[in-house]
Protein backbone atom coordinates (compact mmCIF):
# COMPACT_ATOMS: atom_id res chain seq x y z
CA UNK A 1 0.00 0.00 0.00
CA UNK A 2 0.59 3.51 -0.78
CA UNK A 3 1.07 6.26 1.68
CA UNK A 4 2.39 9.94 2.00
CA UNK A 5 5.92 10.23 3.40
CA UNK A 6 4.30 13.14 5.79
CA UNK A 7 2.18 9.82 6.80
CA UNK A 8 5.13 7.79 7.21
CA UNK A 9 6.78 9.91 9.33
CA UNK A 10 4.06 10.52 11.72
CA UNK A 11 3.52 6.78 12.29
CA UNK A 12 7.53 6.52 12.44
CA UNK A 13 6.77 8.51 15.39
CA UNK A 14 3.75 6.94 16.70
CA UNK A 15 6.11 3.81 16.77
CA UNK A 16 8.57 5.38 18.52
CA UNK A 17 6.48 5.96 21.46
CA UNK A 18 6.32 9.90 20.65
CA UNK A 19 2.73 11.32 22.41
CA UNK A 20 3.26 14.99 22.18
CA UNK A 21 5.33 16.98 19.35
CA UNK A 22 5.78 20.95 20.60
CA UNK A 23 6.14 23.04 17.77
CA UNK A 24 4.81 25.77 15.10
CA UNK A 25 3.55 24.89 11.53
CA UNK A 26 4.29 27.20 8.87
CA UNK A 27 3.82 26.51 4.79
CA UNK A 28 6.96 24.01 4.01
CA UNK A 29 5.73 21.61 6.92
CA UNK A 30 2.23 21.51 6.56
CA UNK A 31 1.82 18.24 4.89
CA UNK A 32 3.42 16.12 8.03
CA UNK A 33 1.22 18.41 10.52
CA UNK A 34 -2.19 17.39 8.20
CA UNK A 35 -0.62 13.72 8.87
CA UNK A 36 -0.70 14.53 12.47
CA UNK A 37 -4.56 15.80 12.32
CA UNK A 38 -5.79 12.02 12.43
CA UNK A 39 -2.69 10.56 14.41
CA UNK A 40 -2.36 9.38 18.56
CA UNK A 41 0.35 12.02 18.61
CA UNK A 42 -0.97 15.76 20.18
CA UNK A 43 0.14 18.87 18.41
CA UNK A 44 1.10 21.33 20.83
CA UNK A 45 1.19 24.77 19.50
CA UNK A 46 4.27 26.95 21.30
CA UNK A 47 4.97 30.83 20.87
CA UNK A 48 8.48 30.33 19.83
CA UNK A 49 10.23 27.71 18.55
CA UNK A 50 13.16 27.84 20.55
CA UNK A 51 10.36 27.52 23.54
CA UNK A 52 9.21 24.10 21.35
CA UNK A 53 12.55 23.24 21.79
CA UNK A 54 13.18 23.48 25.96
CA UNK A 55 9.31 21.95 26.02
CA UNK A 56 10.39 18.59 24.18
CA UNK A 57 13.21 18.43 26.35
CA UNK A 58 11.77 18.99 29.54
CA UNK A 59 9.24 16.31 28.62
CA UNK A 60 11.98 14.34 27.87
CA UNK A 61 13.64 14.76 31.27
CA UNK A 62 10.04 14.20 33.19
CA UNK A 63 9.29 11.28 31.37
CA UNK A 64 12.17 8.74 30.53
CA UNK A 65 11.06 8.54 26.84
CA UNK A 66 11.48 10.14 23.35
CA UNK A 67 9.93 13.74 22.85
CA UNK A 68 9.84 15.51 19.82
CA UNK A 69 9.33 19.01 18.29
CA UNK A 70 8.61 20.21 14.75
CA UNK A 71 9.09 23.63 12.50
CA UNK A 72 9.19 24.75 9.20
CA UNK A 73 12.14 25.88 7.37
CA UNK A 74 14.46 28.89 8.15
CA UNK A 75 13.89 30.91 10.57
CA UNK A 76 11.52 27.96 12.40
CA UNK A 77 14.72 26.01 12.59
CA UNK A 78 17.41 28.87 13.40
CA UNK A 79 14.78 29.37 16.18
CA UNK A 80 15.29 25.82 17.75
CA UNK A 81 18.86 26.38 17.83
CA UNK A 82 19.55 26.94 21.80
CA UNK A 83 16.88 24.61 22.72
CA UNK A 84 18.55 22.02 20.92
CA UNK A 85 22.13 22.85 21.94
CA UNK A 86 20.44 22.40 25.60
CA UNK A 87 19.43 18.60 24.47
CA UNK A 88 22.23 17.84 23.25
CA UNK A 89 24.65 18.77 26.23
CA UNK A 90 22.11 17.39 28.61
CA UNK A 91 22.40 14.12 25.89
CA UNK A 92 18.30 14.25 25.68
CA UNK A 93 16.35 11.67 23.13
CA UNK A 94 14.39 14.44 21.09
CA UNK A 95 13.51 14.26 17.50
CA UNK A 96 13.38 17.33 15.47
CA UNK A 97 11.49 17.14 12.17
CA UNK A 98 11.74 20.87 10.33
CA UNK A 99 10.09 21.58 6.76
CA UNK A 100 11.92 22.67 3.56
CA UNK A 101 11.14 24.25 0.07
CA UNK A 102 11.06 22.05 -2.58
CA UNK A 103 14.06 20.09 -3.95
CA UNK A 104 13.23 21.98 -7.39
CA UNK A 105 13.93 25.18 -5.94
CA UNK A 106 17.19 24.46 -4.28
CA UNK A 107 19.77 27.32 -5.02
CA UNK A 108 17.13 29.63 -6.63
CA UNK A 109 16.50 31.98 -3.79
CA UNK A 110 13.68 30.04 -2.66
CA UNK A 111 11.71 31.94 0.85
CA UNK A 112 13.00 30.69 3.66
CA UNK A 113 15.14 27.86 2.06
CA UNK A 114 17.82 26.45 4.00
CA UNK A 115 19.37 23.91 2.34
CA UNK A 116 22.77 25.56 1.46
CA UNK A 117 22.60 25.73 -2.28
CA UNK A 118 22.88 29.47 -4.08
CA UNK A 119 23.86 31.16 -0.76
CA UNK A 120 21.20 30.19 1.12
CA UNK A 121 21.23 29.16 5.03
CA UNK A 122 23.03 25.94 5.32
CA UNK A 123 20.71 24.45 8.00
CA UNK A 124 23.08 21.55 8.06
CA UNK A 125 26.14 23.05 9.03
CA UNK A 126 24.04 25.41 11.41
CA UNK A 127 23.04 21.77 13.22
CA UNK A 128 26.10 19.47 12.93
CA UNK A 129 27.66 20.24 16.31
CA UNK A 130 24.38 20.18 18.43
CA UNK A 131 22.63 16.74 16.97
CA UNK A 132 23.80 13.29 16.95
CA UNK A 133 22.52 13.04 13.51
CA UNK A 134 21.20 15.70 11.26
CA UNK A 135 19.83 14.66 7.71
CA UNK A 136 18.13 16.29 4.93
CA UNK A 137 16.11 13.99 2.83
CA UNK A 138 15.76 14.95 -0.59
CA UNK A 139 15.15 11.44 -1.86
CA UNK A 140 12.80 8.56 -0.80
CA UNK A 141 15.19 5.55 -1.56
CA UNK A 142 17.04 5.50 1.44
CA UNK A 143 14.30 6.84 3.87
CA UNK A 144 14.36 3.52 5.40
CA UNK A 145 18.01 3.63 6.31
CA UNK A 146 17.49 7.06 7.21
CA UNK A 147 14.99 6.18 9.53
CA UNK A 148 17.00 3.14 11.00
CA UNK A 149 19.64 5.59 11.91
CA UNK A 150 17.48 8.30 13.73
CA UNK A 151 16.24 5.53 15.91
CA UNK A 152 18.79 3.69 16.95
CA UNK A 153 20.75 6.98 18.18
CA UNK A 154 17.40 8.38 20.15
CA UNK A 155 16.93 4.51 21.20
CA UNK A 156 20.31 4.16 22.56
CA UNK A 157 21.82 4.34 25.98
CA UNK A 158 23.63 7.92 25.25
CA UNK A 159 21.20 9.30 23.03
CA UNK A 160 20.66 12.75 22.02
CA UNK A 161 18.81 15.26 19.93
CA UNK A 162 18.60 13.84 15.96
CA UNK A 163 16.95 16.14 13.07
CA UNK A 164 15.64 15.33 10.36
CA UNK A 165 14.31 17.56 7.21
CA UNK A 166 12.04 17.47 4.68
CA UNK A 167 11.69 19.34 1.63
CA UNK A 168 7.98 20.28 0.98
CA UNK A 169 7.46 17.78 -2.14
CA UNK A 170 9.44 14.96 -0.63
CA UNK A 171 6.73 15.04 2.10
CA UNK A 172 4.00 14.80 -0.47
CA UNK A 173 6.05 12.09 -2.36
CA UNK A 174 4.29 8.46 -2.15
CA UNK A 175 6.01 5.55 -1.05
CA UNK A 176 5.56 1.66 0.06
CA UNK A 177 3.65 1.46 3.52
CA UNK A 178 6.07 -1.69 3.85
CA UNK A 179 9.25 0.60 4.96
CA UNK A 180 7.97 1.02 8.49
CA UNK A 181 8.09 -2.78 9.06
CA UNK A 182 12.16 -1.94 7.46
CA UNK A 183 13.11 -0.01 10.62
CA UNK A 184 13.71 -1.20 14.37
CA UNK A 185 11.84 0.79 16.85
CA UNK A 186 12.06 -0.35 20.50
CA UNK A 187 14.83 -0.49 22.73
CA UNK A 188 17.72 -3.42 23.03
CA UNK A 189 18.50 -3.48 26.67
CA UNK A 190 22.32 -4.33 26.95
CA UNK A 191 23.75 -4.52 30.30
CA UNK A 192 27.46 -4.83 30.23
CA UNK A 193 28.00 -6.79 33.19
CA UNK A 194 31.71 -7.33 34.16
CA UNK A 195 31.96 -9.42 37.01
CA UNK A 196 35.65 -8.61 37.64
CA UNK A 197 35.35 -5.07 37.25
CA UNK A 198 32.43 -5.68 40.14
CA UNK A 199 34.37 -8.00 42.21
CA UNK A 200 37.57 -4.57 41.99
CA UNK A 201 34.91 -2.01 42.74
CA UNK A 202 33.79 -3.87 46.12
CA UNK A 203 37.72 -4.78 46.87
CA UNK A 204 37.87 -0.87 46.77
CA UNK A 205 34.83 -0.26 49.14
CA UNK A 206 35.90 -3.43 51.72
CA UNK A 207 39.85 -1.68 51.89
CA UNK A 208 38.55 1.91 52.22
CA UNK A 209 37.84 3.18 55.63
CA UNK A 210 35.90 6.69 54.76
CA UNK A 211 33.96 5.94 50.98
CA UNK A 212 31.60 8.33 49.90
CA UNK A 213 29.37 8.19 46.44
CA UNK A 214 29.20 10.81 44.26
CA UNK A 215 25.53 10.36 42.66
CA UNK A 216 24.73 12.16 39.46
CA UNK A 217 22.04 12.18 36.72
CA UNK A 218 22.72 8.90 35.05
CA UNK A 219 21.37 6.85 38.67
CA UNK A 220 18.10 8.85 38.18
CA UNK A 221 17.96 8.04 34.00
CA UNK A 222 18.94 4.38 35.20
CA UNK A 223 16.53 3.67 37.57
CA UNK A 224 19.19 3.09 39.94
CA UNK A 225 18.03 5.31 43.06
CA UNK A 226 16.53 2.18 45.14
CA UNK A 227 20.35 0.57 44.48
CA UNK A 228 22.31 3.72 45.40
CA UNK A 229 20.43 4.23 48.89
CA UNK A 230 20.83 0.37 49.80
CA UNK A 231 24.85 0.77 49.11
CA UNK A 232 24.90 3.16 51.06
CA UNK A 233 22.92 2.26 53.88
CA UNK A 234 24.22 -1.00 53.51
CA UNK A 235 27.69 -0.42 54.11
CA UNK A 236 26.82 3.30 56.25
CA UNK A 237 28.31 5.30 53.05
CA UNK A 238 27.27 8.93 52.83
CA UNK A 239 26.20 10.06 49.19
CA UNK A 240 26.34 13.26 47.60
CA UNK A 241 25.01 14.32 44.40
CA UNK A 242 25.74 16.25 41.72
CA UNK A 243 23.34 18.89 41.00
CA UNK A 244 21.79 16.79 38.35
CA UNK A 245 21.34 14.30 40.69
CA UNK A 246 20.26 16.38 43.95
CA UNK A 247 17.11 13.73 45.21
CA UNK A 248 19.06 10.11 44.07
CA UNK A 249 18.84 9.86 47.91
CA UNK A 250 16.64 11.83 49.89
CA UNK A 251 18.45 15.08 50.91
CA UNK A 252 17.02 14.45 54.49
CA UNK A 253 18.41 11.00 55.46
CA UNK A 254 20.93 10.22 58.15
CA UNK A 255 23.51 9.96 55.05
CA UNK A 256 22.86 12.89 53.10
CA UNK A 257 25.39 15.24 52.30
CA UNK A 258 23.47 17.74 49.80
CA UNK A 259 24.65 18.14 46.65
CA UNK A 260 28.68 18.72 45.57
CA UNK A 261 29.42 21.75 43.92
CA UNK A 262 30.88 25.60 43.71
CA UNK A 263 27.63 27.09 44.61
CA UNK A 264 26.70 24.71 47.44
CA UNK A 265 26.98 24.95 50.66
CA UNK A 266 30.10 23.30 50.61
CA UNK A 267 29.27 20.22 53.27
CA UNK A 268 30.18 17.70 50.87
CA UNK A 269 33.24 19.66 49.70
CA UNK A 270 35.24 19.47 53.29
CA UNK A 271 34.12 16.03 53.96
CA UNK A 272 35.82 14.46 50.81
CA UNK A 273 38.67 16.80 51.53
CA UNK A 274 38.89 15.93 55.12
CA UNK A 275 37.47 12.12 55.69
CA UNK A 276 37.52 10.40 52.58
CA UNK A 277 39.86 8.36 51.10
CA UNK A 278 37.85 6.23 48.34
CA UNK A 279 34.93 8.36 46.09
CA UNK A 280 32.67 6.05 43.95
CA UNK A 281 31.62 8.42 41.32
CA UNK A 282 28.15 6.27 39.93
CA UNK A 283 26.91 8.48 36.59
CA UNK A 284 28.16 11.78 37.36
CA UNK A 285 30.25 13.79 35.05
CA UNK A 286 32.72 15.49 37.42
CA UNK A 287 32.31 18.79 35.06
CA UNK A 288 33.23 22.27 36.03
CA UNK A 289 30.48 23.19 39.08
CA UNK A 290 30.53 19.76 40.53
CA UNK A 291 34.26 19.70 40.41
CA UNK A 292 35.29 23.30 42.16
CA UNK A 293 36.64 23.98 38.86
CA UNK A 294 38.09 20.42 38.80
CA UNK A 295 40.17 21.28 42.22
CA UNK A 296 43.17 18.72 42.56
CA UNK A 297 42.83 18.49 45.91
CA UNK A 298 38.81 16.96 46.10
CA UNK A 299 41.00 13.89 44.63
CA UNK A 300 44.32 14.30 46.03
CA UNK A 301 45.66 11.01 47.88
CA UNK A 302 42.37 9.21 47.26
CA UNK A 303 41.51 5.79 45.23
CA UNK A 304 38.73 6.47 42.89
CA UNK A 305 36.00 4.20 41.24
CA UNK A 306 33.61 5.29 38.60
CA UNK A 307 30.53 3.29 37.06
CA UNK A 308 28.89 5.00 33.49
CA UNK A 309 27.32 3.78 30.56
CA UNK A 310 28.82 6.21 28.69
CA UNK A 311 32.31 5.21 27.60
CA UNK A 312 33.01 8.92 26.86
CA UNK A 313 32.44 10.26 30.72
CA UNK A 314 34.94 7.29 31.71
CA UNK A 315 37.96 8.87 32.88
CA UNK A 316 36.74 11.85 31.01
CA UNK A 317 38.82 13.98 33.56
CA UNK A 318 40.39 12.13 36.08
CA UNK A 319 42.38 8.15 36.26
CA UNK A 320 40.40 5.80 38.22
CA UNK A 321 41.18 2.94 40.00
CA UNK A 322 38.40 1.16 38.78
CA UNK A 323 36.33 2.58 35.69
CA UNK A 324 33.25 0.48 35.00
CA UNK A 325 30.99 0.47 31.36
CA UNK A 326 27.91 -0.25 32.41
CA UNK A 327 24.38 0.04 33.62
CA UNK A 328 24.69 1.47 37.07
CA UNK A 329 21.30 -0.73 38.51
CA UNK A 330 22.30 -4.03 36.99
CA UNK A 331 26.07 -3.37 38.45
CA UNK A 332 25.41 -1.94 41.93
CA UNK A 333 22.63 -4.84 42.49
CA UNK A 334 25.08 -7.75 42.19
CA UNK A 335 27.38 -5.29 44.19
CA UNK A 336 24.95 -5.09 46.74
CA UNK A 337 24.29 -9.05 46.79
CA UNK A 338 28.10 -9.62 47.07
CA UNK A 339 28.31 -7.03 49.56
CA UNK A 340 25.43 -8.45 52.05
CA UNK A 341 26.41 -11.68 51.93
CA UNK A 342 30.12 -10.90 53.01
CA UNK A 343 28.17 -9.07 55.85
CA UNK A 344 26.00 -12.33 56.48
CA UNK A 345 29.18 -14.42 56.70
CA UNK A 346 30.86 -11.27 58.97
CA UNK A 347 33.96 -11.51 56.37
CA UNK A 348 33.53 -7.85 56.39
CA UNK A 349 31.91 -5.27 58.13
CA UNK A 350 30.02 -1.68 57.67
CA UNK A 351 31.86 1.48 57.67
CA UNK A 352 31.87 3.54 61.00
CA UNK A 353 30.41 6.94 60.77
CA UNK A 354 32.46 9.75 61.88
CA UNK A 355 30.92 11.23 65.03
CA UNK A 356 31.36 14.59 63.08
CA UNK A 357 29.27 13.94 59.92
CA UNK A 358 26.37 15.80 61.11
CA UNK A 359 28.72 18.82 61.25
CA UNK A 360 28.96 18.92 57.50
CA UNK A 361 25.08 17.91 56.46
CA UNK A 362 23.38 20.41 54.90
CA UNK A 363 21.97 22.99 57.13
CA UNK A 364 24.09 21.75 60.03
CA UNK A 365 27.88 22.15 58.18
CA UNK A 366 30.22 23.33 60.51
CA UNK A 367 33.19 23.89 58.25
CA UNK A 368 30.74 26.11 56.05
CA UNK A 369 28.31 27.90 59.03
CA UNK A 370 29.18 31.25 58.47
CA UNK A 371 28.97 31.57 54.71
CA UNK A 372 25.18 29.07 54.71
CA UNK A 373 24.07 31.68 58.12
CA UNK A 374 25.07 34.49 55.69
CA UNK A 375 23.31 33.38 52.89
CA UNK A 376 20.10 33.02 54.80
CA UNK A 377 20.44 35.90 56.24
CA UNK A 378 20.73 37.75 52.90
CA UNK A 379 18.16 35.84 51.66
CA UNK A 380 15.61 35.65 54.16
CA UNK A 381 12.54 34.77 51.97
CA UNK A 382 14.31 32.45 49.44
CA UNK A 383 15.19 29.90 51.97
CA UNK A 384 11.70 30.27 54.10
CA UNK A 385 10.02 29.56 50.59
CA UNK A 386 12.08 26.05 50.24
CA UNK A 387 11.89 24.85 53.54
CA UNK A 388 7.88 25.34 53.06
CA UNK A 389 8.56 23.67 49.85
CA UNK A 390 10.04 20.99 51.41
CA UNK A 391 7.68 20.76 54.29
CA UNK A 392 4.83 21.12 52.11
CA UNK A 393 5.92 18.27 49.09
CA UNK A 394 7.39 15.12 50.91
CA UNK A 395 7.02 13.93 47.60
CA UNK A 396 4.97 13.83 43.63
CA UNK A 397 6.41 17.32 42.26
CA UNK A 398 8.57 18.45 39.33
CA UNK A 399 10.65 21.43 40.02
CA UNK A 400 12.39 23.67 36.92
CA UNK A 401 15.13 25.63 38.46
CA UNK A 402 16.76 28.68 36.48
CA UNK A 403 18.58 29.82 39.35
CA UNK A 404 20.10 26.78 40.95
CA UNK A 405 22.08 28.77 43.38
CA UNK A 406 19.25 28.85 46.44
CA UNK A 407 17.94 25.60 45.83
CA UNK A 408 21.59 23.82 45.87
CA UNK A 409 21.83 25.40 49.43
CA UNK A 410 18.42 25.76 50.69
CA UNK A 411 16.32 23.12 49.13
CA UNK A 412 16.50 19.48 50.32
CA UNK A 413 15.11 17.23 47.40
CA UNK A 414 13.20 14.38 48.53
CA UNK A 415 14.00 10.96 46.74
CA UNK A 416 10.27 11.10 45.49
CA UNK A 417 10.59 14.63 44.12
CA UNK A 418 12.35 15.29 40.88
CA UNK A 419 14.84 18.37 40.49
CA UNK A 420 15.52 19.26 37.20
CA UNK A 421 18.55 22.38 37.10
CA UNK A 422 19.15 24.39 34.33
CA UNK A 423 22.08 22.28 33.27
CA UNK A 424 22.28 21.80 29.28
CA UNK A 425 24.21 24.90 28.02
CA UNK A 426 22.12 27.30 31.29
CA UNK A 427 20.11 29.13 28.98
CA UNK A 428 18.45 31.84 30.54
CA UNK A 429 14.49 31.24 30.23
CA UNK A 430 14.40 27.44 30.38
CA UNK A 431 12.56 26.69 33.07
CA UNK A 432 9.16 27.71 32.49
CA UNK A 433 8.62 26.21 28.84
CA UNK A 434 10.71 22.91 30.08
CA UNK A 435 8.24 22.64 33.04
CA UNK A 436 5.54 23.01 30.19
CA UNK A 437 6.59 20.28 28.31
CA UNK A 438 6.81 18.47 31.69
CA UNK A 439 3.36 19.09 32.47
CA UNK A 440 2.32 17.63 29.08
CA UNK A 441 4.02 14.55 30.54
CA UNK A 442 3.23 13.80 34.05
CA UNK A 443 0.09 14.34 36.11
CA UNK A 444 1.77 16.12 38.85
CA UNK A 445 2.64 19.32 40.60
CA UNK A 446 5.33 21.14 38.44
CA UNK A 447 7.21 24.10 39.53
CA UNK A 448 9.36 27.03 37.55
CA UNK A 449 12.15 28.63 39.47
CA UNK A 450 13.31 31.83 37.97
CA UNK A 451 14.98 35.25 37.94
CA UNK A 452 12.83 38.19 36.20
CA UNK A 453 15.85 38.66 33.81
CA UNK A 454 14.75 34.38 32.62
CA UNK A 455 11.08 35.74 32.71
CA UNK A 456 10.93 38.35 30.79
CA UNK A 457 12.55 35.77 27.89
CA UNK A 458 9.95 33.19 28.11
CA UNK A 459 6.79 34.52 29.57
CA UNK A 460 4.64 34.38 26.63
CA UNK A 461 5.37 30.55 26.84
CA UNK A 462 2.35 30.75 30.05
CA UNK A 463 0.28 31.23 27.42
CA UNK A 464 0.83 27.92 25.77
CA UNK A 465 -0.19 26.41 29.11
CA UNK A 466 -2.94 28.65 29.52
CA UNK A 467 -4.28 27.35 25.91
CA UNK A 468 -3.94 23.87 26.73
CA UNK A 469 -5.15 24.15 30.51
CA UNK A 470 -2.07 23.12 32.05
CA UNK A 471 -1.85 23.66 35.50
CA UNK A 472 1.45 25.02 36.78
CA UNK A 473 3.62 27.36 39.83
CA UNK A 474 5.96 29.88 38.18
CA UNK A 475 8.16 30.78 41.83
CA UNK A 476 10.15 34.30 40.65
CA UNK A 477 12.74 36.37 42.22
CA UNK A 478 12.10 39.56 41.54
CA UNK A 479 15.57 41.96 41.92
CA UNK A 480 14.80 44.10 38.49
CA UNK A 481 19.05 43.10 37.98
CA UNK A 482 20.47 40.10 36.05
CA UNK A 483 21.96 38.69 39.20
CA UNK A 484 24.58 36.88 38.43
CA UNK A 485 26.12 39.44 35.97
CA UNK A 486 25.34 42.77 39.08
CA UNK A 487 27.42 40.12 41.18
CA UNK A 488 30.03 39.81 38.78
CA UNK A 489 30.74 43.69 38.73
CA UNK A 490 30.50 44.32 42.49
CA UNK A 491 32.92 41.62 43.02
CA UNK A 492 35.17 41.99 39.94
CA UNK A 493 34.80 44.97 37.80
CA UNK A 494 34.47 47.99 40.80
CA UNK A 495 30.59 48.66 40.82
CA UNK A 496 30.76 49.24 36.88
CA UNK A 497 27.33 48.48 36.48
CA UNK A 498 26.47 48.50 32.79
CA UNK A 499 22.97 46.07 30.95
CA UNK A 500 22.34 44.22 34.03
CA UNK A 501 19.55 46.72 35.69
CA UNK A 502 16.07 47.08 33.94
CA UNK A 503 12.40 47.76 34.73
CA UNK A 504 9.70 45.34 35.66
CA UNK A 505 6.15 45.31 35.11
CA UNK A 506 3.85 45.39 37.42
CA UNK A 507 3.53 41.26 37.99
CA UNK A 508 0.20 41.33 38.90
CA UNK A 509 -1.74 43.19 36.39
CA UNK A 510 0.41 40.97 33.64
CA UNK A 511 -0.79 37.92 35.74
CA UNK A 512 -4.11 39.15 35.98
CA UNK A 513 -3.85 39.16 31.50
CA UNK A 514 -2.94 36.43 31.88
CA UNK A 515 -5.22 34.09 33.63
CA UNK A 516 -2.96 33.88 36.35
CA UNK A 517 -3.64 33.65 40.00
CA UNK A 518 -0.32 35.89 41.69
CA UNK A 519 0.77 36.07 44.91
CA UNK A 520 3.42 38.86 46.13
CA UNK A 521 6.03 37.55 48.63
CA UNK A 522 7.41 40.48 50.51
CA UNK A 523 7.74 39.27 54.52
CA UNK A 524 7.90 36.25 55.78
CA UNK A 525 4.12 36.73 56.97
CA UNK A 526 3.18 36.38 53.42
CA UNK A 527 4.57 33.18 52.68
CA UNK A 528 2.70 31.84 55.92
CA UNK A 529 0.39 28.88 54.82
CA UNK A 530 0.69 30.30 51.25
CA UNK A 531 1.40 27.07 49.47
CA UNK A 532 -1.48 25.57 51.08
CA UNK A 533 -3.95 27.90 49.70
CA UNK A 534 -2.82 27.39 46.45
CA UNK A 535 -4.82 25.56 43.50
CA UNK A 536 -2.12 23.02 41.95
CA UNK A 537 -4.66 21.08 39.94
CA UNK A 538 -6.61 23.62 38.09
CA UNK A 539 -4.47 26.98 38.23
CA UNK A 540 -1.84 28.65 36.61
CA UNK A 541 0.36 30.71 39.88
CA UNK A 542 2.78 33.24 39.67
CA UNK A 543 4.64 34.18 43.05
CA UNK A 544 6.92 36.77 43.25
CA UNK A 545 9.40 36.77 45.68
CA UNK A 546 11.17 40.10 46.28
CA UNK A 547 14.32 40.22 46.87
CA UNK A 548 17.27 42.78 47.01
CA UNK A 549 19.35 43.53 44.27
CA UNK A 550 22.34 44.54 45.89
CA UNK A 551 22.44 41.64 48.26
CA UNK A 552 24.61 38.25 46.47
CA UNK A 553 25.95 34.68 47.18
CA UNK A 554 28.89 34.54 48.70
CA UNK A 555 30.59 32.29 46.10
CA UNK A 556 32.92 34.31 43.61
CA UNK A 557 32.26 32.98 39.85
CA UNK A 558 35.22 32.92 37.08
CA UNK A 559 32.62 34.76 34.37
Amino acid sequence: MKIAVSELIVRFMERLGIDHIFGMPGAHILPIYDSLYNSGIKSILAKHEQGAAFMAGGYARASGKISACITTAGPGATNLITGIANAYVDKQPVLVITGETSTHIFGKGGLQESSGEGGSIDQDALFKSITKYNKLVERTDYLANVLNRAAKILLSDTSGPVLLSFPFNIQKEMVDEEILDQIKTRKNHHHYHDVFASDALIKLIEEASAPIIVAGNGCIISGAQQQVSELSELMNIPVTSSLKGKGVVCERSKLSLGSLGVTSYGGAYHYILEQADLIIFLGAGFNERTSYVWNKDLLKNKKIAQIDNNIEQLEKVFKADVAILGDITTILSRVNLELSEKLKQQQISTKKIPNTLHKYQMINDESSVKNMLELRERFPLVALFFQELEQHFPKDIMVFDDNIIFAQNFFRVSSENRYYPNSGVSSLGHAIPAAIGARFAENKPVFAIIGDGGFQMCCMEIMTAVNYQLPMTIVMFNNSTMGLIRKNQFQQYDERYINCDFVNPDYELLSRSFGMQHYAVNSEADLDGLLAKIDYKKSINLIEIMIDKNVFPGYISNR
